[in-house]
């Protein structure tokens, strides 16, 4: 049996930018993107702490190193610059594999959207 765990978490990040016009997406900065184990057009899921609401998209990968966090297309209503967010990654694996499995939870400076160190 296979069930569905979180896989990775990166913990309060802020919105940067919402661009409505698009496609859809959310960029993320690179570097929190290989601290969390997240991969380019990986599905993830923004939880919005400012307003509840919560949206399932796709990752662009952004500048390393600007913090950016970019809400895309229809997700840009979702949140406003300024909003903190969680954004989690999810995968499907084994029930005994997932008994032992250690997602990558990213912990970076809302401040900043940069790795602490």
């Amino acid at each position: 049996m296979n069930i569905e765990v979180v896989k990775s978490k990166i913990h309060k990040v802020t919105i940067t930018e919402a661009n409505l016009q698009y496609v859809g997406s959310i960029t993320i900065d690179e570097n929190l993107m290989e601290a969390a184990n997240i991969i380019e057009n990986e599905k993830v899921q923004i939880v919005n702490i400012n307003n509840g609401e919560r949206l399932e998209t796709y990752v662009i990968k952004g500048e390393r190193g600007k913090g950016e966090i970019c809400l895309n297309g229809p997700a840009a209503r979702k949140a406003a610059v300024g909003d903190v967010v969680i954004i989690i990654a999810y995968a499907c694996i084994d029930f005994e594999e997932a008994k032992q499995f250690k997602p990558s939870l990213v912990f970076p400076d809302t401040a900043t959207n940069t790795l602490v160190k």
